[in-house]
């Protein structure tokens, strides 16, 4: 606590002088010393002005007291700016903003804002479209009168052009592989992924502590996969693109939903791709530095298997599988007589249907009920000697 505070709370009478002496190591001759100065004297007098002239208005301690019970008893929940303009144009009180916004932190009857942090050079957009993607996705009241959904958006570094965009409930690894997929598909493989520090994209030894060195998660193995850097955000600022994108969608998107008629997320979902999405790509899209794509066709992977959420499980003396107290009965047939004890995978696909994999081919597929929906391979039988 500084000195300015120490006496700032005496005069609120929040505590007492001779206490703000003991706290300031002064002797009670001295403090009363210092409440004469300032009762006749006023605040600035309590200031060092060995750095320049002293100010020719004196702001009386009655003032500030004035005004510490104004914002603490009248407005308290007013922001500073707000409380300013109630205080000089009802109260009457000719104060500049900046000696009243002090006066308030120093009380403690606001906080004062975070630093603007260290100094942040503007990154440079990639030269060629393909080289790096953005993710993210935002909580809005897009539709009024119905709970809140995700907008999960993924555009271009490049050119800023929009090539996904849908309303999940909430956003997740599934969303993350979906909207993967779609520009995988449509596309191919592109050089870069850049998100924010979600528990869904990154694991953190401790909350506020940096990425962990080693990753093991969902979305980063199917990147690592792919051939494709992942790339995490420190800070908000960071992902200045396409925060600024999402600004500019949720101030134009509510609107046009609104003005369409539209009252539910799956026509809401129609309307980014056919209306939305080419018309903000048009419009705000610019030219990136280099002609090309640096986007990749891709040749034997597959990305249904490969985007979904995997799950190792050993298959029991039953040929069943269990995943989430559902057991799942693996069909005979295939390339062997059974697959009792072997390591395979379930996935969760983004559809919601659940498989088994052995060794990156497809045995079975199950609903969330764990019945049959199809299997794979036919079993080879074998030539008569």
């Amino acid at each position: 606590m500084t000195k300015q505070e120490v006496i700032m709370k005496a005069i609120e009478k929040r505590i007492t002088w001779l206490q703000a002496a003991d706290i300031l190591r002064y002797t009670p001759r001295h403090m009363r010393r210092l409440k004469w100065r300032i009762e006749k004297y006023g605040w600035d007098d309590f200031r060092d002005h060995r750095g320049g002239k002293p100010r020719r208005k004196r702001i009386p301690q009655k003032t500030i007291e004035e005004i510490c019970r104004l914002k603490r008893e009248v407005y308290p929940d007013f922001s500073i700016q707000h409380f300013f303009e109630r205080l000089t144009e009802k109260h009457k009180v000719e104060v500049s903003y900046t000696w009243v916004r002090v006066v308030l932190q120093t009380a403690g009857l606001v906080e004062k804002a975070p630093g603007r942090g260290k100094y942040r050079r503007r990154r440079e957009r990639r030269p060629m479209v393909g080289m790096m993607m953005h993710l993210d996705a935002s909580t809005h009241e897009w539709i009024r009168g119905i709970p809140k959904q995700d907008l999960v958006v993924m555009m271009d570094d490049a050119d800023g052009r929009i090539l996904y965009a849908r309303f999940v409930e909430e956003e997740g690894t599934l969303s993350t592989f979906e909207a993967l997929s779609h520009v995988l598909r449509r596309h191919g493989r592109f050089c870069e992924f850049y998100t924010d520090r979600g528990s869904h994209f990154c694991r953190t030894e401790k909350a506020g502590e940096p990425p962990a060195d080693e990753q093991n998660g969902q979305v980063t193995r199917a990147l690592q996969a792919l051939g494709i850097r992942q790339i995490l955000a420190r800070s908000p600022q960071a992902r200045g693109r396409s925060e600024r994108a999402f600004g500019t969608i949720q101030g134009r998107l509510p609107q046009e939903l609104a003005l369409a008629g539209i009252t539910d997320y799956a026509a809401a979902n129609a309307y980014l791709e056919k209306l939305f999405v080419p018309d903000f790509n048009k419009r705000f899209t610019v030219e990136p530095a280099e002609a090309g794509s640096a986007f990749v066709s891709l040749a034997g992977i597959d990305c249904r298997l490969l985007l979904s959420i995997q799950h190792r499980r050993t298959v029991r003396n039953d040929s069943t599988v269990t995943f989430e107290k559902i057991v799942l009965q693996l069909p005979p047939g295939g390339d062997r007589l059974h697959y009792v004890r072997c390591s395979v995978i379930v996935h969760e696909f983004i559809d919601g249907i659940l498989g088994v994999s052995f060794q990156g081919k497809l045995l079975a597929q199950f609903n969330r009920c764990g019945d049959l929906l199809s299997s794979y391979g036919k079993r080879r039988r074998r030539k008569a000697a």
